[in-house]
């Protein structure tokens, strides 16, 4: 009696120690795993769930701990427990499938050799247990395993789990709903035929139910789960949507949570991307105003879905790209540029305006009167910014001044803009001022011209082209006058 009292205050000591990340490692130092592995095999079921507990908080800990839990070889231990374990021991079962999922979660290596000592099958059968919380560590277990890449997925689906998850979406309990949409999701992600498996067990249904959920971290997993399904291809977003998940996602856009608004505008962004018809649904349910109205209210990543819908749907077609600037989309793309730092958010924001501007004269227009092109130029030339930013803020830059025929717009850019977006800004004046007498005077008066006839371009270069046909629109006395040195020659003259 005194021994199995020892075993268990020793057991429960670890245990309770492993919840303080400083005693960690001096666990680990004095061999505590070798202390807790003959522990799992107790004939005191109390005994084995508490060392399980034990392991499973040191695992969780760091990837290096569940390394040292894999290399003690105690895996293949926990694995047969599991198997062996009867109905009355069901708090054992929730304890290994934590230590199971503490280790998985930290890398595809270690996720590996959870797959090679035999547990998936394990945890599949326990997803068959009548005790939820059974159900909801094995589940749990089971996405962690999933979501580190397609291979260990499938090892998952093969096992036969993906029908068991889908039955744990109609369980009474919150916390089992959401744990089942969460290791769906995380199936799903990975490529078109892993979410297709998830769809044939009927999936989509059970998840556009589970909406209305009042629980919110359902709702953050269950449009998790129809994002990473819908993100794929035409046909699967096609099934989302006909499932009638509008016009509950937008509704979620105004969510108090900031995931469940970010995982809903993620969902709407996977669908209006595939296809005009598509977006042009998404339009129709009043989803380019709604989103609109949540990048008013959401800073940072929280912000991105968003951003790139609207790069998305404009994309597609010029009405759809008209729509959006309707919408005021363009103005809030200015805004972001304006209030986010971060470069990721800046070159979404920066590619977002160049699908809008790219169509036609009309849209580069509203684009260049947003005032952001000077914002985008600065991106461009800035040292400090990702290369990435700067390779997306050209094009966008390029892909509107090309198509932008309001001079007033551009003229800005001619301080500071380098030689390659200099050559589209000469390219579009000289399109537009042999055929607007007020834009030639304008010119002149903005100290525009005087402005080329500094530019020292290569002879026989586009950029010169464009420099000699905006000359020729002017008298040979006026260029003369506002070409360098010419105050100077005056001089001369008068000393002669």
């Amino acid at each position: 009696e005194q021994y199995k009292k020892a075993r268990q205050q020793f057991v429960q000591t670890i245990a309770d120690q492993s919840c303080q990340p400083h005693m960690i490692d001096i666990l680990h130092q004095v061999g505590v795993l070798n202390l807790l592995k003959p522990l799992l095999m107790d004939c005191v079921p109390s005994i084995q769930q508490t060392a399980a507990t034990a392991l499973g908080r040191l695992a969780n800990h760091s990837d290096a701990m569940a390394e040292a839990i894999v290399d003690c070889g105690i895996l293949p231990q926990l694995v047969y427990s599991l198997s062996e374990q009867n109905a009355s021991e069901l708090f054992y079962k929730k304890a290994v499938a934590f230590v199971l999922r503490s280790v998985a979660r930290h890398s595809p290596r270690l996720a590996l050799a959870i797959v090679q000592c035999g547990a998936v099958d394990a945890l599949v059968i326990c997803l068959e247990e009548f005790d939820p919380g059974v159900k909801e560590s094995a589940a749990w277990a089971l996405g962690d395993i999933a979501k580190h890449n397609p291979e260990l997925a499938q090892s998952v689906v093969d096992a036969g789990s993906v029908p068991l998850l889908v039955t744990c979406l109609q369980e009474p309990e919150h916390a089992v709903k959401r744990v089942a949409a969460s290791a769906l999701s995380e199936i799903s992600k990975h490529c078109v035929e892993l979410a297709q498996v998830v769809v044939d067990a009927g999936s989509i249904c059970l998840l556009v139910r589970l909406i209305p959920c009042p629980e919110t971290k359902v709702k953050r997993q269950v449009y998790s789960a129809l994002g990473q399904i819908a993100k794929h291809n035409i046909d699967l977003a096609e099934m989302v949507v006909d499932a009638e998940v509008f016009p509950y996602v937008l509704h979620s856009l105004k969510d108090p949570d900031d995931i469940v608004k970010k995982n809903a505008a993620t969902l709407v962004r996977e669908v209006s991307k595939h296809s005009s018809e598509l977006a042009q649904l998404v339009v129709n349910a009043g989803g380019l105003g709604a989103v609109v109205e949540y990048m008013g209210c959401t800073r940072g990543n929280i912000r991105l879905p968003g951003v790139m819908m609207l790069g998305y749907v404009a994309a597609h077609s010029e009405n759809l790209a008209m729509t959006v600037i309707v919408s005021k989309g363009v103005v809030m793309l200015g805004c972001v540029l304006c209030d986010e730092c971060e470069d990721y958010m800046l070159a979404a924001a920066a590619w977002s305006l160049g699908q809008i501007g790219r169509h036609t004269p009309e849209h580069a227009k509203a684009v260049a009167m947003a005032n952001v092109l000077p914002r985008l130029l600065q991106l461009y030339i800035t040292e400090s910014y990702s290369e990435d930013l700067k390779i997306k803020a050209k094009n966008a830059l390029k892909s509107v001044i090309t198509k932008c025929t309001l001079l007033c717009a551009l003229e800005p850019l001619f301080q500071e803009a380098p030689e390659n977006i200099m050559k589209h800004i000469l390219g579009q004046f000289s399109k537009v001022l042999p055929h607007d007498s007020q834009a030639r005077k304008d010119f002149v008066t903005s100290g525009g011209l005087k402005k080329i006839q500094e530019i020292k371009a290569e002879p026989g270069s586009a950029m010169a082209e464009y420099i000699t046909v905006i000359n020729n629109c002017y008298p040979e006395e006026i260029i003369r006058y506002y070409s360098p040195g010419y105050p100077e020659s005056l001089l001369e003259k008068l000393n002669i």
